[in-house]
């Protein structure tokens, strides 16, 4: 039997949350999936020190579970699933969850975050949150004074190579090709650091160390004749070859850009299929930000609470 909601929401991130206790203290009722992640990207990192309220930082985990208990406290319904296919043509919009479940929504609230890119090394996998991270924002700062290597030869790389630089004592930008990709402004900046060293021409092979990241291997000029095994040693490892948005089930009815990110309305988190919003990472290209998609979440709940409204 087919379940009538008026507010779905789609991702248990800070955006997924933050929406929920927006719409619960609206009386909107909500119902929210945590998708495949329960809790979102931070709970792949450690802790959590740029998040206004916790003036000695918090775990990431600890803080997820917050965000989910003021949820709960409001009586979101919060259930594991994952959305399979949606129906955003019609009115109420039908969402599939895990392949059978049939759920009619009035509106929906898309908070399935991003997921950054990683290499496919076990190492990244074994190192995470013990050296290994995916944003330098969140977690640089635990490494000032440091030694560290950032992957990557686009804007993204360069642009974090050159954060880290101002709080690390060595960055080693890690390039496979024998460029950088990255505008001309952000290669300058790059190579004008004295703390930045450019290892073109080089691919990670794999991470070292007992407990936490101690060392990378490298192998430069991979299947040249002079092809040449390469270790250096660090303390964190970054990843920022990208990152994806999680928005393929919805690509059908909802406007993305080239790489994927909902695209939504100047300054609102309006899609193009009215009745549905777009919150967090998913829509966000720029900032990827826990404290922005947060304030998305909110702006995401009073949106759905004015469209109801509005269509009584």
């Amino acid at each position: 039997m087919t379940e009538r909601i008026k507010c779905l929401i789609i991702g248990s991130g800070p955006a997924g949350y933050t929406a929920a206790i927006y719409a619960s203290r609206a009386n909107l009722n909500p119902v929210l999936y945590e998708g495949m992640l329960c809790g979102g990207q931070l709970t792949q990192t450690t802790e959590i020190e740029n998040f206004p309220g916790y003036p000695e930082g918090i775990d990431a985990n600890i803080m997820m579970s917050d965000f989910r208990a003021q949820a709960e406290r409001f009586n979101t319904d919060i259930r594991s699933g994952v959305v399979t296919d949606v129906d955003f043509s019609v009115s109420p919009k039908k969402v599939i969850i895990d392949g059978e479940k049939e759920i009619e929504a009035d509106t929906v609230i898309i908070a399935t975050g991003a997921s950054a890119k990683y290499l496919g090394l076990a190492d990244e996998h074994k190192y995470m949150g013990k050296g290994v991270s995916a944003c330098a924002t969140c977690d640089g700062f635990f490494y000032r004074k440091k030694v560290v290597a950032v992957v990557g030869g686009g804007d993204t790389a360069c642009e974090e190579a050159s954060y880290l630089a101002s709080l690390c004592s060595k960055v080693y930008l890690i390039v496979r090709k024998p460029y950088l990709r990255a505008s001309k402004v952000m290669q300058e900046r790059v190579f004008n650091n004295e703390k930045i060293e450019v290892l073109f021409e080089h691919n990670t092979l794999g991470l070292y160390g007992e407990e936490f990241v101690e060392g990378a291997k490298l192998v430069k000029r991979k299947g040249e004749p002079d092809e040449e095994i390469v270790d250096i040693k660090i303390d964190g490892f970054f990843l920022a070859i990208g990152h994806h948005p999680n928005s393929d089930v919805f690509k059908k009815y909802i406007e993305t850009d080239e790489e994927g990110y909902i695209k939504t309305a100047p300054y609102r988190p309006l899609t193009n299929i009215e009745g549905v919003f777009a919150a967090g990472d998913v829509a966000d290209p720029i900032y990827r930000q826990a404290i922005c998609a947060a304030a998305s979440g909110c702006k995401a709940a009073m949106e759905a609470e004015k469209y109801l409204a509005l269509h009584k």
